[in-house]
């Protein structure tokens, strides 16, 4: 493997571990700012601090608590060098149970930049997560509506 795989591979799995532990301010540390959520359905999201970023994914976490999300793991299916700092991963996420069978995945697409800190990500494009959370949430029978603490 070689040195940016395994730095990719490590900033996944401390990625993948913030998920796993809900921490917000952990994993917003791990982006760049401004960061981007590009998306078919709601298009260009800007978070302009890692502030604005932790406050969005703390909003995502009581849904997952209640779909009963224990665990997060990741495949790296590819990356790609874009510029001397610049790089293109593709990733699978993992999402368990507290079993761990695996409840679902979703896939998704990154640029992460190299800097005097590591890696951070400042972009990323989710390919399928909303409809995969929504086929899960239908299959569990928890409602996704705003009321109930997802927005």
């Amino acid at each position: 493997m070689d040195d940016i795989a395994a730095e990719i591979d490590d900033y996944l799995d401390r990625y993948a571990g913030t998920l796993t532990s809900y921490d917000a301010q952990a994993a917003a540390a791990l982006w760049g700012s401004p960061g981007m959520i590009l998306n078919d359905e709601q298009g260009a999201g800007v978070l302009e601090s890692r502030e604005a970023m932790a406050r969005g994914l703390e909003q995502s976490y009581p849904l997952y608590r209640r779909l009963g999300l224990a665990s997060v793991g990741f495949e790296r299916l590819s990356h790609e060098r874009l510029s001397a700092t610049i790089y293109l991963v593709r990733v699978r996420w993992l999402f368990y149970d507290q079993e761990g069978n695996r409840m679902t995945d979703s896939l998704a697409s990154y640029i992460l930049r190299r800097g005097d800190g590591g890696l951070r990500a400042f972009v990323c494009v989710p390919a399928d997560d909303v409809e995969k959370l929504q086929a899960l949430a239908a299959e569990k029978g928890v409602s996704l509506s705003p009321r109930q603490g997802h927005q």
